[in-house]
């Protein structure tokens, strides 16, 4: 049902079954998949490009032009993938000529008040909790989920499964399947709650945490922690992943792990 207090251009593109709730209003160069629901007070600018049994809340902003003053007007997109929720005031800004998209993939959940700079890609399932941050040019990978208050500097990679504790700074890229918290930034441990609910098995764990524990907890410098890790790691799916995602990090990871007071070492 879409009502008749909504906004909406008629040249906007609007499966079937879509609700629009009143006092939304849809631009015309936008799309929107069958079994949307879209509530009251929603705004969705030029470029909006939204999947199938989408979700999104009162007072969201999706497809606003960038907030970069290198932006000059070109046309961008900013993607949703199906069966996302975006909830109350959730802001997600089009890309710029560096990808020409912002995209949010599927199944994923952004809690009210997040936001979404221009140019960040975000893959499948994954979780940004409330006032969770973004500037522009982030890259977070499939199943990874962010905490409340947390913020992410421009140009980071955050590595699949990982999982990012609340108010926390990400100034350096997050490796996949670990967890960090701290003030810097610091590896915590494997996300090992969250792998077993995914289907991981014991082994696999116990591999991610040999990785990480030459990696990040013998406190190597990473010269020698890739060389220990290609002669003592057999070759397998996680090695391989873990290195090339340090290889594609030239502006360095996250700390090692290092005690809190009153911690063992």
């Amino acid at each position: 049902m879409i009502s008749p207090l909504a906004v909406i251009d008629p040249k906007a593109r609007i499966g079937s079954n879509v609700t629009i709730e009143p006092f939304t209003m849809v631009y015309g160069d936008v799309e929107i998949g069958d079994g949307t629901w879209i509530a009251s007070n929603v705004t969705i600018y030029d470029g909006a490009r939204i999947g199938k049994n989408c979700r999104i809340f009162p007072g969201a902003v999706i497809s606003a032009i960038p907030q970069d003053l290198k932006y000059k007007g070109e046309k961008t997109t900013a993607e949703i993938g199906d069966n996302t929720t975006i909830r109350e005031f959730v802001t997600m800004n089009k890309g710029t000529s560096d990808k020409m998209k912002t995209v949010i993939g599927s199944n994923c959940l952004v809690m009210a008040y997040a936001h979404i700079a221009h140019d960040c890609i975000l893959g499948s399932h994954i979780i940004m909790a409330n006032n969770a941050t973004l500037a522009g040019h982030v890259q977070i990978d499939d199943w990874a989920i962010l905490e409340g208050l947390v913020a992410v500097q421009q140009f980071i990679h955050i590595g699949a499964h990982s999982f990012i504790a609340g108010s926390s700074l990400v100034r350096k890229n997050v490796p996949p399947y670990a967890k960090a918290a701290r003030e810097p930034l610091s590896y915590i441990g494997v996300n090992s709650v969250g792998l077993k609910r995914r289907g991981f098995s014991n082994e696999d764990i116990n591999t991610i945490q040999d990785i990480y524990r030459i990696l990040f907890v013998q406190n190597n410098n990473m010269k020698k922690a890739i060389a220990e890790i290609e002669s003592e790691i057999p070759d397998g799916r996680f090695k391989s992943e873990i290195l090339q995602f340090i290889e594609q990090s030239p502006k360095g990871l996250m700390r090692g792990f290092t005690p809190s007071e009153g911690e063992d070492e």
